[in-house]
């Protein structure tokens, strides 16, 4: 290791190992500080129930990350790493047995609404799908990372993003079509009526008729490992098992990158109050079974995808989340994001088993268990379900911060997606990614664009480093 790094980069998570390749693509030394014993934070994949049966701790499916402008600028192919599709990217079945469905096909999507709310999803949704690379590489590059490729269609998408997604869902007639995109903002446990939601239902919408939504072969450490396999060959350094307390644990360098939460780095290194008015969201209770045979699912289309959203209605989607965010107790009723990998990835099971991976949100904190109602849950739609689990591993709030410590009282986004914290995190600056001390940056998902398997975090706070560092 050379007398004076670069860079040092604490944190392997996607962003952390993001941004170590970054600067080491621009001829910058890195190394990579780890607590856990491998890479991965978010991103990783263990055999949790049963031998043989691999399951994501936390990100599953992947819209984002085979989206990424910076993944997809990396040739994460070569090392290994792989994208396997469901036949449908995500579907939203209803307790009367059909389901509304979001399909690669703007098309097969609009009539899964119904008649009256097929061509209002069409005319949201086209015009920003003809132009999505561009408009993809402009909304996470926010803020003053880059200038925008395309301005006006930026300011279309804002115009439409911006309000509460309950707005945008005004264009809808039926619930179907609404009950499917509040699921779509309730993946990052945001209230619908909140700032800017509706941008977080489109990202979504048009990442699948984009890319669809798939899983890594394997499981989700393979991005990880990816990733760490290219930074090393980039000739950048990892370091796993080592716990940073403070500033001083880790080697001399010109710049210090932190994917921790961000009152984590204040504290390691010493930035005080700086964070104090940071606010964690509500939390996720996971579990991730080991079943004898694909879900039930009552809905053929649900057998088919690979994510598979659980509400009923708009009405018990919203009532859940201000459950979990508002009033400090957990919904009876949880809206559900599960994914099912081994619909499309049969490694990731014995011959004729699956993996299955759910969750449902609770309070920041909370110390019940959730397991019950999840399952009443799932067989209002999968009638059955419970007879076909072989294991279950639970998670709580608790567990998810004992694993990963950017998961702060179990909150999965790292920080509240909720008013101005949606795009100005984790603090009221243009340069959200400096701090007050001059060698020390944040990019994990706490700042833009936020919470998900993306690297862009980690991709723009490499940007601000290696400005600092050839302006040095």
């Amino acid at each position: 290791m050379p007398s004076m790094l670069d860079a040092v980069v604490v944190g392997a998570g996607p962003n952390g190992l993001t941004a170590a390749v970054e600067l080491a693509r621009r001829g910058f030394s890195v190394a990579l500080f780890e607590a856990r014993s491998t890479v991965g934070g978010g991103a990783s994949t263990e055999e949790l129930t049963l031998p043989g049966f691999r399951h994501d701790p936390c990100s599953a499916a992947h819209p984002l990350a085979v989206n990424s402008p910076a993944f997809r600028a990396m040739p994460l192919d070569r090392y290994g790493l792989r994208w396997v599709h469901a036949d449908l990217p995500m579907a939203h079945p209803f307790p009367d047995g059909t389901a509304a469905v979001l399909s690669r096909s703007v098309a097969e999507t609009a009539a899964s609404f119904g008649p009256r709310d097929a061509g209002a999803y069409r005319r949201l949704v086209e015009p920003f799908l003809a132009k999505w690379d561009t408009l993809t590489r402009d909304f996470m590059s926010l803020p003053l990372t880059a200038l925008p490729r395309d301005p006006v269609t930026l300011a279309r998408f804002g115009l439409a993003g911006l309000p509460p997604s309950s707005w945008l869902m005004r264009r809808f007639r039926d619930d179907r079509a609404r009950t499917l995109f509040a699921g779509l903002v309730a993946h990052v446990m945001a209230p619908l009526n909140g700032f800017a939601t509706g941008a977080i239902g489109l990202v979504f919408a048009l990442a699948a008729h984009a890319r669809g939504w798939p899983v890594a072969r394997g499981g989700s450490q393979s991005i990880s490992d990816a990733l760490a396999a290219y930074l090393k060959d980039l000739g950048g350094a990892i370091h796993t098992d080592y716990e940073v307390k403070r500033l001083d644990d880790l080697p001399p360098a010109r710049a210090y990158v932190f994917d921790t939460s961000p009152t984590a780095l204040a504290r390691i290194a010493g930035l005080g109050r700086t964070y104090e008015n940071y606010r964690y969201g509500p939390a996720a209770f996971k579990i991730d079974y080991a079943l004898d045979g694909p879900v039930p699912w009552t809905a053929p289309e649900a057998r088919a995808a690979g994510t598979v959203q659980i509400g009923a209605s708009t009405a018990e989607i919203g009532t859940a989340l201000r459950a979990a965010s508002r009033e400090g107790r957990a919904p009876d009723k949880p809206f559900m994001i599960t994914v099912q990998p081994s619909v499309m990835d049969p490694t990731r099971a014995p011959e004729g088993k699956h993996v299955f991976w759910a969750y449902g949100h609770v309070p920041n904190g909370w110390t019940g268990d959730l397991t019950d109602a999840i399952e009443r849950q799932l067989e209002r739609f999968a009638p059955g379900f419970r007879d076909r689990v072989l294991a279950r591993a639970t998670m709580g709030p608790a567990e998810l911060a004992a694993r990963n410590a950017n998961y702060v009282g179990g909150d999965i986004a790292s920080g509240a997606v909720s008013g101005l914290q949606i795009l100005l995190r984790p603090k009221l600056s243009l340069f959200p990614y400096a701090t007050a001390h001059p060698a020390v940056f944040i990019c994990s998902s706490a700042t833009p664009p936020g919470p998900g398997v993306h690297g862009m975090s980690g991709h723009n706070a490499a940007k601000a480093v290696w400005r600092r560092l050839r302006q040095a």
